[in-house]
């Protein structure tokens, strides 16, 4: 399975490429950030995270999108402009048919590091393990792309045998 992870952001939107399944090895294909200047008008900046997002959809063919859920923030501005970058996102993936997958900054921590209170820097060192990289991966909304990646193929794949399971209990 190949992930595209998403970590929204309309200044920096990271992005990360992985390709493995559950048990076995991962592979990253691509790790980056799509940035946007503070003074351009905000429909430039989303058109800008939309070409962005796009370009990597061509250029890497991923079977599912994943992106952090948007989380409430005492800085609303914040928030708003995460959840216009997640958009980004989401409009992408239902124009390609491509499922998409949510999931919270948590359950992304618990599921690469074990403990969903985890800081950034064991997010990135756990990212850096998991994928055999030989540096770990800067800045660190690249690696939080990343580990939203191996959340998905960990538990995306998991629900899915889950939900193939039950049809055919029925």
């Amino acid at each position: 399975m190949r992930v595209l992870g998403i970590d929204p952001g309309l200044t920096r939107c990271g992005t990360g490429v992985v390709e493995g399944a559950p048990g076995q090895s991962m592979r990253c294909l691509h790790v980056g950030v799509i940035r946007t200047g503070p003074e351009v008008p905000i429909e430039v900046r989303l058109t800008e995270v939309s070409a962005g997002l796009a370009a990597l959809v061509d250029e890497f063919q991923p079977d599912a999108l994943a992106i952090e859920r948007v989380f409430s923030q005492q800085n609303v501005r914040t928030a708003t402009g995460t959840a216009q970058a997640a958009a980004m996102g989401l409009l992408l993936a239902g124009q390609r048919g491509l499922p998409v997958a949510l999931h919270t900054p948590s359950e992304v921590k618990a599921a690469v590091t074990g403990h969903g209170r985890a800081d950034k820097a064991q997010v990135t060192a756990m990212v850096t393990r998991i994928l055999r990289l030989t540096a770990a991966p800067k800045p660190a909304d690249a690696a939080d792309a990343l580990a939203i990646a191996i959340c998905q193929i960990w538990r995306g794949e998991s629900q899915r045998r889950l939900a193939a399971a039950v049809a055919a209990a029925r």
